[in-house]
């Protein structure tokens, strides 16, 4: 393999890599201050360098072990900032290393870590300040037993070393005990230090984001603008979610809260350049918050940045998109959707398209409430809509009129640059023509290709797409086994052959955590926090008045 193409694993390895020499380094300079020194080579120092330059030698070097420990959590999170640490704090480490001992063995060993991550600065591409990296506890309890090892191994040592009668070497072990005792205690204060101030300054959780935060005309106009960003990015406006937003402000990460679950819904929305920061981001922050992280509804290209990530990753369905150039009615394929779609519009049904803001919210609310009356779970939240007035007001919505009344209606999600469309609240009366929601959906398919869309989203059949195997993931057979059992508890099957009469193109969906283990915990808080709780998963439609 040449050289250029053994690079891009090199980069790959390159954070961890990095970490493990950080890490024995590190061990080595807090090891090395805490034993005693070569008595030959310490006299042969003393004959030429003076008394406060060894002293200041051997004190910085051991704050130095320490400083390279936490810097590991850094390098492995690809920080810019911890790469430039290590690299100066080697190099200043293998300079001191003469004057603490004539160490030129650990001078050459750590020159050596110094020029290995030399080489890699690319692949440390996040910008973050280090002040703000959230080194976690199990890393910080990791570097006090790192110290506390080393602290012991040169308490032993000294205490089990012979002088013989030479008086001399007697002093000079006395004072380099006393010099490693002072290393030792100087690297457990700062190491306090850090911990109490991980403790003091451990970011707050970010707020709940609403229409009355002034944040919100932020998250507006990322939205306006955002590169690639798929309709549910308009789920941001919902008013129940909390943000990250990245440096530049143009990029933003949202997310909810339920107990211990800290649950990314979608990828970063922005600038493509942040996306991998603001990951990163809410990682660690969830981590500083002893949280469990979650990021649900993945597509395949979040997939590389999961894995750069370490997550786990399992699939929890498929999703319906129609690419609207191919969409036609013609065709015996489609002869049961034209009948349904010519019937309704013979018999007076009228499609429109009201601008946001401009859509009647009196009528809606009734057909909204009448539905509502005939379907369990009440209004949604988190990772669905639900009936808001203010919420609503947000989009375009397309409305269904019959003998001049509203009967049903659909709000939309559009994006920026017009890669895709999609309908968020889909709500009819009861006396709404038969199969309108087939005559809905046509109307709105053409209107879609007419205003420059490129595809429409049907959204999510959960489940859809798992497999069945004697070697596939026990949640993917669960999974399937509840897509072909479950339909007493959600329509799983029915929802995927409704959307199959557009022929779409169906792509996978993803969760992904930390831990594998962790997955079906968050799956159960993402159901609670779209369904309000447990009341909400268990009201039932209210009864028709007899």
């Amino acid at each position: 393999m040449s050289a250029p193409e053994f690079r891009p694993a090199a980069l790959a390895m390159a954070p961890t890599l990095s970490a493990i020499l950080a890490v024995s380094a590190g061990v080595m300079l807090l090891t090395s201050g805490a034993t005693p020194s070569e008595p030959t080579r310490f006299a042969l120092l003393l004959a030429f360098a003076p008394d406060l330059l060894i002293e200041i030698s051997h004190f910085v070097s051991s704050i130095l072990g320490l400083v390279l420990l936490l810097l590991a959590f850094g390098l492995r999170s690809r920080l810019d900032g911890a790469w430039w640490a290590a690299v100066i704090t080697l190099a200043a480490a293998a300079l001191l290393a003469i004057f603490k001992g004539l160490n030129w063995e650990e001078t050459a060993l750590l020159s050596l870590c110094c020029l290995l991550i030399l080489p890699f600065h690319e692949a440390f591409p996040r910008k973050a300040a280090l002040f703000r990296m959230e080194i976690t506890p199990a890393w910080l309890l990791s570097a006090a037993a790192a110290l506390g090892g080393a602290t012991f191994c040169g308490w032993w040592i000294f205490n089990h070393t012979e002088y013989a009668d030479k008086s001399w070497m007697r002093l000079m072990g006395d004072q380099d005990a006393a010099r490693a005792l002072r290393s030792s205690v100087a690297a457990a204060i700062v190491l306090l230090a850090i911990g109490v101030w991980r403790m003091i300054s451990t970011p707050a959780m970010p707020p709940v984001v609403d229409d009355t935060d002034p944040e919100f005309d932020r998250v507006r106009a990322i939205l306006a603008k955002a590169e690639d960003a798929e309709p549910g990015a308009n789920l941001a406006l919902l008013g129940d979610k909390r943000f990250l937003f990245s440096a530049s402000g143009e990029s933003f990460l949202m997310f909810g809260v339920r107990r211990r679950s800290w649950i990314a819904l979608g990828p970063p929305v922005g600038r493509r350049d942040e996306r991998m920061e603001l990951f990163w981001r809410f990682r660690e922050l969830a981590d500083a918050h002893a949280a469990r992280a979650g990021f649900y509804a993945l597509g395949p290209d979040d997939l590389p940045d999961s894995v750069d990530l370490g997550l786990a990753i399992q699939k929890t369905g498929e999703s319906a998109a129609v690419p609207l150039a191919a969409f036609s009615l013609v065709g015996r394929r489609r002869e049961v959707l034209r009948r349904n779609w010519r019937k309704a519009g013979e018999g007076g049904a009228e499609f429109e398209v009201l601008a946001a803001g401009q859509a009647p919210m009196e009528a809606l609310k009734e057909i909204s409430d009448a539905w509502l009356g005939h379907h369990a779970g009440g209004e949604k939240g988190f990772s669905m809509g639900g009936f808001d007035p203010r919420y609503v007001a947000e989009f375009p919505v397309a409305i269904v009129r019959f003998e001049g009344r509203i009967v049903a209606f659909a709000t939309l999600w559009t994006t920026a640059h017009k890669s895709a469309f999609s309908m968020d609240l889909m709500r009819y009366s009861d006396d709404a023509p038969k199969n309108v929601m087939d005559y809905l959906f046509v109307e709105l398919l053409q209107w879609g290709r007419d205003e420059g869309y490129l595809a429409f989203e049907f959204g999510m059949a959960p489940l859809a797409g798992l497999q069945d195997r004697p070697l596939a993931p026990i949640m993917s057979r669960v999974g399937r086994l509840l897509y072909e059992r479950g339909e007493e508890i959600y329509n799983f099957q029915g929802v995927r052959r409704y959307k199959d009469k557009y022929d779409p193109v169906w792509q996978p969906r993803y969760i992904a955590a930390p831990r594998k283990w962790a997955i079906p915990f968050l799956l159960a808080d993402i159901g609670l926090l779209s369904s309000g709780g447990v009341s909400g998963l268990t009201k039932r439609p209210k009864r028709s008045a007899t």
